[in-house]
């Protein structure tokens, strides 16, 4: 989730070996140190260079975990999480109720996890134009995902139209609410933003009374 990265969750991953236990320590270690300099001094005084050294990697290290550094703030492991809570969900549930508490416990354990990341990150999405368009080709990547667990909920073909156009009807709307919360200096609860989203999708616009 754009607004709500948690570096990892334990009951969604297999046990990791050393190397990979290594690996993940280095992509922390990056994203902490962006974050640190992003607090102190801004996202555009913010180098690669500065980055690597308070990582204690080199530069080249930094571009083989993340090709730039939008992605380095937008880069998380949210995916596999909801892949597996969503495949782990009785079969007879239905799609909506699904996702709702999927993507509700996704949030709960982000913003719990990193709560000053989730409000930095937010906060570049709507002031960094390369931020917020880097988010939407990370989104469009989180859409395929649900593609292919909706076509195997549904017995269809992940890249029927039908099942494209419902999930990135989902996929749009959590990104006009990351960008609601944050262009609204984070007020309310970002898990009751998102029920109201869904309410949406599900049941379609209300009408405004007069």
């Amino acid at each position: 989730m754009a607004a709500s990265a948690h570096s990892s969750t334990p009951d969604a991953e297999p046990q990791m070996g050393l190397r990979e236990r290594k690996k993940l320590k280095t992509r922390i270690a990056i994203r902490d140190a962006t974050y640190r300099l992003i607090r102190e001094q801004g996202y555009d005084a913010t180098t690669i260079e500065q980055i690597a050294e308070a990582a204690e990697v080199s530069p080249s290290t930094v571009f083989r975990y993340f090709p730039t550094k939008e992605d380095i703030v937008l880069t998380d492991e949210d995916d596999p999480f909801i892949k597996a809570e969503l495949r782990a969900r009785p079969a007879d549930e239905s799609w909506p109720d699904s996702i709702r508490y999927v993507i509700r416990k996704a949030i709960r354990l982000g913003v719990a996890k990193n709560p000053e990341e989730s409000l930095v990150r937010s906060r570049l999405m709507v002031e960094v134009p390369a931020v917020r368009s880097r988010m939407m080709e990370s989104m469009s990547v989180t859409g395929r995902m649900l593609c292919e667990i909706l076509a195997e909920r549904t017995g269809r073909d992940p890249d029927s139209l039908e099942v494209r156009v419902y999930a990135m009807s989902f996929i749009g709307g959590l990104m006009e609410t990351s960008l609601y919360w944050a262009e609204n200096g984070n007020e309310g609860d970002l898990v009751d933003l998102v029920d109201r989203a869904l309410d949406v999708l599900e049941k379609g616009l209300p009408v405004q009374n007069a």
